[in-house]
């Protein structure tokens, strides 16, 4: 037995994880109950280490990015991937998502297949998260695109899953370029 951490997003993308953790993960299919996945973690554009602008120069101050909060989803659990990672890479994880709190899910994530001692997810911290989106938020391409494609990998049914148990952005998917970093 070993321990996971379950993603929901771009957690799901095990090329975007081996290029956090340098090594590639083995990902395993699985489910979180109890808990509803929405576009809730909002990051400040113009505050924040990076930021966009809009092909125009506009700066939009808000990004959205997805998040999991208690409560259960009418479409069933949030589906996902658990995998597995060292404490030092764990560490490493955790830098890169700087704006989520680490939260145990052991007693609520079936893993089909796959023994994990303890599993832990990622949580938008309060000051990150927004109950609704804040006038002039955006979501970037590349991140819907990156969650979107990890889902398609993950295995049959699984984007649908997503689709179901998430809903629509609830704003605009926006090109934007890197300004700062």
């Amino acid at each position: 037995m070993s321990s996971g951490v379950f993603g929901y997003g771009s957690l799901c993308s095990a090329s975007s994880l081996a290029k956090t953790i340098g090594r590639p993960v083995e990902l395993h299919p699985a489910e979180l109950w109890g808990w509803k996945r929405r576009w809730s973690l909002c990051r400040d554009n113009l505050r924040s280490e990076k930021t966009f602008a809009l092909p125009g120069g506009e700066l939009p101050p808000w990004i959205l990015g997805l998040n999991i909060e208690p409560g259960e989803d009418s479409a069933g659990p949030v589906n996902g991937a658990v995998f597995e990672l060292s404490d030092t890479e764990l560490e490493r994880l955790d830098l890169r998502e700087m704006r989520y709190d680490r939260v145990g899910v052991s007693d609520q994530v079936d893993v089909p297949g796959a023994g994990f001692e303890a599993v832990v997810t990622y949580t938008a911290k309060p000051e990150h998260f927004a109950a609704a989106p804040p006038p002039g938020a955006i979501i970037l391409p590349k991140y819907a695109g990156v969650v979107e494609h990890a889902f398609e990998l993950l295995g049959p049914g699984q984007l649908d899953r997503f689709e179901a148990t998430t809903g629509p952005p609830p704003v605009e998917i926006k090109e934007a370029a890197l300004v700062k970093d």
